[in-house]
């Protein structure tokens, strides 16, 4: 039984679990899927102000906030107690490449020589960290939503604008994987 949640799922048993959110939301109760929003909902909260973008009855999304802590408390759970000991599984070529601009720790989720404390103090450290969470959050906003909210909910209720925002998210991450990264990578 552990080995079943330990190991990936595939494509065909995960993409319908996730797909199947959008019309469970819209029929139990008219919701729409996505996690960026949460975060407003947090601050209009926490913090109420005169900002017109944070007054609106933010206890309607509730549920939201307890589905993003779902989120977390699973990741807790899943990096604590369902930690797979074998070595991240990359790409041949992609180690090559990366072991060339000075990446070889594949031991967690993400490179340990681009992401841990002391990194931050350089130039390639604040560029991928405090530079690439500032446009995350840019983009998210910008695009009135995030991956979730768009690529799931949003296509799958035939909205334009998520269309647009998806392959505008897609081609942003292959300029940035193909183009981008290389070269912050060799600083």
């Amino acid at each position: 039984m552990l080995s079943t949640i330990t190991a990936p799922w595939p494509w065909y048993v995960s993409g319908p679990l996730i797909g199947l959110t959008v019309p469970l939301l819209l029929l139990l109760g008219n919701k729409t899927f996505g996690v960026s929003s949460s975060l407003r909902h947090i601050c209009a909260a926490c913090f109420p102000s005169d900002i017109p973008f944070f007054q609106y009855d933010w206890r309607k999304e509730t549920w939201n906030l307890f589905f993003v802590a779902g989120i977390l408390g699973g990741g807790f759970l899943a990096a604590h107690f369902l930690i797979d000991p074998n070595p991240v599984a990359v790409n041949p070529q992609l180690q090559e490449f990366l072991k060339a601009n000075g990446v070889s720790d594949y031991s967690g989720m993400v490179p340990h020589d681009l992401f841990n404390w002391p990194a931050l103090g350089t130039l390639k450290g604040l560029i991928l960290m405090v530079g690439g969470g500032f446009l995350v959050g840019f983009g998210t906003r910008y695009a009135g939503g995030c991956t979730s909210g768009h690529s799931i909910m949003g296509i799958s209720t035939l909205q334009w604008p998520s269309l647009v925002a998806t392959m505008c998210f897609m081609a942003g991450g292959f300029i940035m994987a193909n183009l981008v990264l290389p070269f912050i990578l060799r600083l």
